[in-house]
């Protein structure tokens, strides 16, 4: 599998998310313009990554500009044809505004940036990001946005319900998802979502920032190791 990592004016999670994947996971993986037009030598079987950070300076609204960048017209038309997309933190922002994932990040309740580990639980299987992911072990793993509180519609929600796309929920260290352990007032504890045909996923916690030792926590690894096992299976 290969992966490409999307750096936009402002991204500030580009590198972290190459070593974790180069480095740590042994993967191919190359550093991508936010002008480039054309994804080079990526298959549906490859992942563009949206990392983190504050793009454009977070103007407007997160993600919004950014999600007009040139690249991202081939990005769409990646994802429409099959290709795994993943963006994290700001780069689920992106998906959701350039409608590749339903939905919207909103401030937070606390109306406050929140820099600190929370824990999450797999809420389903059934996608290569969770594939491998025992739903009922509490993860913990790093957050850092003020605009991380997801939002969608009744009838949104309702779909995502009945087409199992939400991935991960804000839950405590027994794995229960209760409003204390929810830090943004995401509803329903939403962590993070996929798309319907399950090949783009989002998520605002950082799993690359909690994958390995000297950091003190590998609990994000699981999600790589989920997404690399998947390719075996194409």
């Amino acid at each position: 599998m290969k992966f490409g990592v999307v750096i936009f004016p402002g991204s500030n999670c580009d590198s972290d998310m190459l070593h974790v994947i180069g480095q740590v996971m042994g993967q191919k993986v190359i550093e991508l313009w936010h002008k480039e037009t054309e994804l080079p030598d990526f298959e549906p079987g490859d992942c563009i990554v949206l990392p983190g950070g504050f793009s454009y300076g977070d103007y407007l609204r997160c993600g919004a500009i950014a999600s007009h960048s040139p690249i991202m017209k081939s990005v769409v038309e990646f994802a429409h044809n099959g290709g795994y997309v993943f963006g994290i933190c700001n780069g689920f922002q992106i998906l959701c505004e350039s409608g590749l994932l339903p939905g919207a990040l909103l401030r937070n309740t606390s109306q406050k940036f929140i820099c600190k580990n929370i824990h999450l639980r797999a809420a389903t299987q059934n996608s290569p990001l969770t594939r491998n992911i025992d739903v009922t072990k509490a993860l913990k793993i790093p957050i850092a946005h003020a605009e991380g509180r997801y939002y969608a519609d009744a009838e949104t929600l309702k779909n995502l319900e009945e087409n199992d796309q939400v991935l991960f929920r804000y839950c405590n260290e027994k794995g229960e998802a209760t409003p204390e352990a929810n830090p943004n007032g995401s509803l329903d504890n939403i962590a993070g979502i996929c798309n319907k045909t399950r090949n783009v996923f989002g998520m605002m916690p950082h799993p690359e920032r909690a994958s390995e030792m000297l950091l003190g926590n590998m609990d994000g690894r699981v999600l790589f190791e989920s997404l690399l096992a998947t390719e075996s299976l194409v």
